[in-house]
């Protein structure tokens, strides 16, 4: 079996979950025993001022918001750019902290990108090869640009991306595509 930790799940657009309608999950953990990502486009109409008293010390203005990672319940997670604070390396140049140190000191300094996480997406053994293999989920590696991107219209560019790697793949890497598929 080959990881897909550090890639994305692209929910295809049939894909009945409404946990996953239109998502896309990047991996934290796969291997022989399941998978366990986080979704990069459902931020929570709250934000992260708003409840820090109640998790650190200390008063915090941030206000982008707490994403919903998932529906299963778990602890907050960070996704940052900050090595010297990472509990685990997702993909080059991004990390994951667990860590209420680490998670308030990030947020305090609020220098780095990063994105904080109630709850995760998790399959059992075998569970996600399935659902990729019965059609459920497109597969791709994740960059640092599109974790961060804005997460409005992320499904959509990723799934332009991965479209475009589909066509290189097939055609040659030096396949110049329009930007305008009907001026063809």
């Amino acid at each position: 079996m080959q990881s897909l930790k550090g890639h994305f799940l692209i929910a295809v657009p049939d894909l009945a979950d409404q946990n996953f309608f239109r998502t896309v999950v990047l991996l934290l953990q796969h291997d022989e025993q399941g998978a366990m990502g986080v979704v990069l486009n459902r931020p929570a109409d709250i934000a992260i001022g708003k409840v820090w008293s109640q998790i650190f010390s200390g008063k915090c203005d941030c206000d982008q918001p707490i994403y919903v990672g998932g529906p299963v319940e778990g602890p907050l997670m960070l996704l940052h750019t900050a090595p010297t604070m990472a509990d685990i390396d997702v993909v080059d140049g991004v990390f994951v902290a667990f860590g209420k140190t680490y998670i308030e000191s990030i947020i305090s300094e609020g220098q780095n990108p990063f994105r904080l996480f109630s709850g995760y997406s998790g399959w059992g053994a075998g569970q996600l090869e399935r659902e990729i293999k019965q059609g459920g989920w497109l597969t791709m590696p994740a960059t640092r640009k599109e974790i961060f991107a804005p997460p409005d219209d992320l499904w959509k560019a990723v799934c332009e991306a991965f479209g475009t790697s589909v066509i290189k793949s097939q055609l040659g890497k030096h396949v110049k595509l329009p930007t305008d598929p009907s001026l063809n």
